[in-house]
């Protein structure tokens, strides 16, 4: 069982190592609620979480995610979801624009030993706005829209410190890692299947069995055209309800 422990932690946190560079890096925050609350009598449960994150060195609010989404409870372990993503970037030089995405997704839930797991797989039909630089104004200009679709695998693992398997209250430590992968036309992003990783180790407690808080440390890796990367550090603060 603990080589089973380990294996998982390794699995979700290592991972990303290969992928991690320290070339041209960032530091940013974020932060984030996710949220879900039942609908009565029902199998359905309603999905929101909602995200801020800021530009490099903390200069500006560069992004605003809204994500709304319908839950079925398929089983007990086990969540179907479709929904809507609103996500509102700015940028000093490129100014303001939104992509829309709609998403489906789907979880499964188990523990390994003492440790409960989170699968999530994800497809996103993303609708990005394009934007085109004009030299002779110098300013950038929204012209129409460009279609996107992505795969995302995330992992998390929860780690009671008290090492009960029935944990409803107390410290925790908590590891995640996502992959983000594109499919079909790739000409309206970075042309390359690998899109990005994001591997998280967080600090957190859980009040109740209804909400939880963590704070810590995530690293993203976001591959760009013509073989650029960028490689953001970014101190991500996170709650979750659950209603």
């Amino acid at each position: 069982m603990m080589r089973q422990i380990i294996f998982t932690g390794m699995l979700l946190f290592f991972s990303a190592a290969a992928l991690k560079a320290q070339q041209n890096p960032q530091f940013t925050g974020w932060v984030a609620s996710f949220n879900t609350v039942k609908i009565p009598s029902s199998k359905f449960s309603v999905h929101l979480d909602v995200q801020a994150r800021s530009s490099d060195k903390w200069e500006m609010l560069q992004t605003v995610i809204v994500r709304p989404g319908i839950n079925y409870h398929v089983r007990k372990n086990m969540i179907l979801t479709a929904g809507y993503a609103m996500v509102s970037n700015r940028f000093q030089q490129a100014g303001h624009f939104t992509e829309h995405r709609i998403w489906e997704q789907f979880i499964i839930n188990h523990p390994v030993a003492f440790i409960p797991l989170q699968h999530r797989f994800r497809v996103e039909q993303r609708f990005l706005g394009n934007m085109v630089y004009d030299p002779a104004a110098d300013k950038w200009s929204k012209d129409g829209h460009n279609s996107a679709q992505r795969f995302r695998y995330f992992l998390r693992g929860i780690i009671p410190f008290s090492g009960q398997q029935s944990f409803s209250k107390g410290l925790f430590g908590a590891l995640q890692n996502e992959v983000f992968l594109n499919f079909g036309d790739k000409s309206a992003v970075n042309g390359k299947t690998f899109d990005q990783n994001r591997a998280y180790a967080a600090i957190g407690y859980r009040f109740s069995p209804r909400f939880d808080l963590d704070a810590g440390y995530l690293n993203q890796y976001v591959t760009q055209r013509n073989d650029n990367f960028v490689n953001a550090h970014v101190l991500q603060v996170a709650a979750y309800l659950r209603l």
